[in-house]
């Protein structure tokens, strides 16, 4: 039989009591962590999200409650009260918030029982992540992602009183909305009022926040769910967070200034940690050329260097073919890496593979000379300009790709994070934060042969290029900025497009014709017709910024009920199928599939 509740009312949380406690009678409840019998005296955990105490259930106070107590088993949930006493010298325990006192029982409530557990509730689980998502009500419990959870309560709070004491404005956003084309796919949500017409779920409040603007609020803010149905990662979710914000009458450097405000006190109030601002500024293209990427980790060195212009002269076919062909040879100075072996850089080779790279070359710089497959096919002019330019010194190895450049960088950028992880140059007790500044406008879709937008179509270009959107669109670019945290872009915006015929010519070099983007963005065409204000923003990845301030490699470690990398909730079954009635008020009809052999 369980125990009714009846007139217990709880007086503290397990993790609140300490040595200022000892002599008070109180009223806690919980889940049983443990249980110790030693000797007819029952020692419990009792744990709840504050932490835990331990009890005791002697026979000295209650025979019967004893036995009862023995019949107890890990996750049952009780409520006992008892008086808190100080432990026996020698038998504390450092560990815990509580380790000094304990709390005599001498009423014990048993208010529901447990099954056998799938896996033990603590941080040591050796469960696969699917069962963990399948009984997450029970991986909650575990004392580390309570603390994940609960830090993110805290995150959200720094970030709503921060935004209010700067006079922002908390708006809510529509989440059933227009299917508008932003990069990845829509997820649908189909009308029963208007059969044959779809909702779509938002990837960004980015068309709505700008009408805000056009509204005349000045500065929104919103912490909102997004959805995008893409393929995922860890890093991924198809429902995710942002801190979302906008601002009128503003340059690059107001978003830019209240941004990093925002940082600073997230890091000083959750962590303690002083981050000095304002932040350093890098440009695209310098982030591309120094590292490969447009999120480059600064935590450690390993700069890629340039050599196309010697790979040009020199009698190495493979180089040479490249740099007249319009691509680029790059490398880097794996710092006393010589002593690789040859299976080592092997195991390289197929990992720059994986980003296109068709190859790495290699030039050891040993004490008795240079070894390489390939430096006989350079002059020794040519050696000694690579070994100046890679600063290359006795014990260094230089890895090479030839390719075109983004081949080149991807794959370079990768080898440079997992040399810098083997060779233990990272820091991860750094803060590195910067700014990417001046990226191009448009990038170029080869399959389907036109510019798109590299962020976009609503960032605007910077003034001075806006004559060439018609004539040199690749050479454009945007008034848009990206913070990157330790290798990781945490959040990035623009300032936006706020005249017609500029948003008009946008619509034009990615391909829309005028009915097309009226069709899709006639709205916003039309607001910015009257009287729209300059005005440009941020969106911060909410559970990004929180997994790495957490520690954590994925954020699903940070969310509550997240999805699989397949899209999945293990939990709930979802998605799932429906019932036939449902979908015929919808007037949808599902093909099945058809059987696999």
């Amino acid at each position: 039989m369980l125990d009714h509740f009846g007139d217990f009312e709880r007086t503290h949380y397990c993790g609140e009591l300490r040595k200022e406690n000892v002599g008070e009678r109180v009223s806690l409840a919980g889940w049983v962590d443990s249980t110790r019998d030693h000797g007819g005296v029952v020692f419990i955990d009792l744990r709840d999200r504050t932490g835990k105490i331990q009890i005791v259930v002697s026979p000295e106070i209650s025979q019967e409650l004893t036995e009862r107590a023995k019949k107890i088993r890990d996750e049952f949930v009780l409520a006992v009260k008892g008086e808190v006493r100080k432990r026996p010298e020698g038998t504390e325990n450092p560990k815990i918030s509580t380790g000094e006192v304990e709390v005599y029982v001498d009423e014990l409530k048993i208010l529901n029982r447990s099954e056998p557990l799938p896996f033990p509730v603590d941080d040591d689980v050796k469960a696969g992540e699917d069962v963990r998502l399948r009984y997450r009500f029970l991986d909650l419990r575990r004392k580390k992602m309570q603390e994940n959870i609960i830090f993110r309560h805290r995150l959200y709070q720094v970030v709503r009183k921060t935004f209010d004491e700067e006079g922002f404005i908390e708006i809510e956003t529509p989440f059933l909305t227009k299917s508008t084309p932003e990069g990845a796919r829509d997820f649908l949500v189909p009308s029963r009022m208007h059969q044959g017409k779809f909702y779509a779920l938002p990837q960004s409040p980015q068309l709505f926040k700008q009408i805000l603007m056009v509204s005349g609020f000045d500065k929104y803010f919103q912490i909102v769910k997004c959805f995008r149905d893409e393929d995922l990662r860890a890093d991924r979710q198809p429902e995710f967070t942002q801190i979302d914000f906008e601002m009128s009458f503003v340059k690059e450097k107001d978003v830019m200034s209240f941004a990093e405000r925002l940082i600073k006190r997230i890091y000083r109030e959750l962590l303690d940690i002083d981050v000095e601002i304002p932040l350093p500024v890098m440009t695209y293209d310098e982030a591309m050329e120094r590292f490969g990427t447009d999120r480059p980790d600064t935590r450690f060195g390993l700069e890629l260097k340039n050599i196309t212009d010697i790979a040009a002269e020199c009698n190495f076919k493979v180089f040479r073919m490249v740099a007249e062909g319009g691509g680029i040879v790059k490398g880097i100075n794996f710092k006393g890496g010589a002593s690789l072996s040859r299976k080592e850089i092997d195991e390289l080779t197929k990992f720059v593979g994986i980003y296109g790279a068709k190859g790495l070359a290699w030039i050891k710089v040993n004490p008795d000379g240079l070894q390489s497959p390939i430096v006989k096919f350079f002059s020794e002019g040519e050696i000694n300009k690579i070994l100046e330019r890679f600063e290359a010194e006795t014990g260094d190895i230089l890895f090479f790709v030839a390719d075109k450049k983004d081949v080149v960088n991807h794959a370079l950028s990768n080898l440079r994070l997992k040399l810098g992880k083997m060779a233990g140059l990272i820091d991860e007790n750094k803060v590195n934060l910067l700014w990417i500044t001046d990226f191009p406008m448009f990038e170029w879709n080869e399959d389907e042969n036109r510019w798109e937008a590299l962020h976009h179509p609503f960032t605007s270009p910077k003034e001075e290029d806006i004559e060439k959107l018609e004539t040199d669109p690749g050479s454009v670019k945007a008034r848009a900025y990206d913070m990157v945290l330790n290798g990781v872009e945490i959040g990035g915006g623009s300032i936006r497009i706020h005249r017609s015929d500029i948003q008009e010519k946008i619509f034009k070099v990615i391909g829309l014709s005028e009915e097309e983007a009226r069709d899709r963005f006639g709205f916003l065409i039309e607001a910015l017709k009257y009287g729209a204000p300059p005005h440009g923003g941020m969106a911060f990845g909410l559970d990004r910024i929180c997994s790495i301030l957490c520690k954590e490699d994925s954020i699903r470690e940070v969310i509550a009920f997240p999805k699989t990398q397949r899209g999945q909730c293990l939990l709930t079954g979802a998605p799932d199928t429906v019932r036939e009635e449902q979908l015929q008020e919808l007037g949808i009809t599902v093909e099945a599939e058809e059987e696999k052999e």
